[in-house]
């Protein structure tokens, strides 16, 4: 890999939704890059999500949420980034408002193949792809899998992508990152280095709903300050040990 700007050139897969049933968003992602959930990932609960991509610019998940959260939609926010950004034409960002709109960008710089859809609630994206099959198929496995949870969707939708040819480059990273009704994230979760990080993924998520997820529902909320520790629930997921062993 080359050194200084290539070192930021996130040329990336991506979907980013809104559950229509929970109003929960979500991000998934994967890229021949290490730590892709570490820059590109933003959303809020009850504002929207936003991936950002291409030759990254955190600032317009950052600044994006600010004006989604401020009441501009979608279509709104993505014109008052590309306003703010003195070199659009490297970008490429997904953005989808608690409305559903859904749009995204990607700039005449970005590695070929590249390209995005969009529709009511996703906007899917990818940049020095294989071809546009990856987009295409992370769309219809989007669309097609509606009766499953938000986190289950937007994995098979990644899977979908990467078995069609993803990153023409290779397999590096992926990640999910889902928001729910608090300010902490529901689900973040990432395989920053491994030869096959989206299957590697579903495994970590796998584990995650036996082994965190149970954990996380215990956790203080804004309507339930206190939490609902569960002592005996925490040591059969071996959170604590055995009171044998005390």
């Amino acid at each position: 890999m080359k050194r200084g700007t290539e070192m930021l050139k996130f040329n990336t897969f991506s979907i980013t939704a809104r559950c229509e049933k929970t109003g929960q968003f979500g991000i998934a992602i994967s890229t021949k890059v290490p730590a892709v959930g570490s820059l590109c990932t933003y959303a809020r609960a009850g504002v929207g999500a936003i991936a950002s991509q291409s030759f990254v610019n955190p600032y317009i998940g950052i600044n994006g949420l600010k004006y989604l959260e401020n009441g501009l939609s979608a279509g709104q926010v993505l014109e008052r980034v590309l306003e703010e950004d003195p070199a659009p034409e490297l970008r490429q960002f997904s953005i989808v408002d608690h409305k559903g709109e859904a749009v995204a960008y990607t700039g005449d710089k970005c590695d070929s193949w590249n390209g995005h859809l969009t529709g009511k609630n996703y906007a899917v994206a990818g940049n020095m792809l294989v071809s546009e099959a990856t987009i295409k198929d992370m769309e219809n496995s989007f669309l097609k899998n509606k009766e499953l949870i938000l986190a289950e969707r937007l994995l098979l939708s990644l899977y979908a992508g990467q078995k069609a040819g993803g990153d023409k480059r290779g397999k590096q990273s992926a990640a999910i990152y889902i928001v729910d009704k608090e300010q902490y994230p529901l689900i973040d979760l990432r395989v920053d280095e491994h030869e096959n990080p989206v299957n590697e993924l579903q495994r970590v998520y796998k584990i995650a709903q036996k082994e965190l997820f149970p954990f996380a529902q215990m956790l203080p909320t804004l309507k339930n300050p206190a939490g609902t520790f569960d002592l005996n629930a925490s040591r059969e997921m071996g959170l604590l040990q055995d009171k044998n062993d005390e």
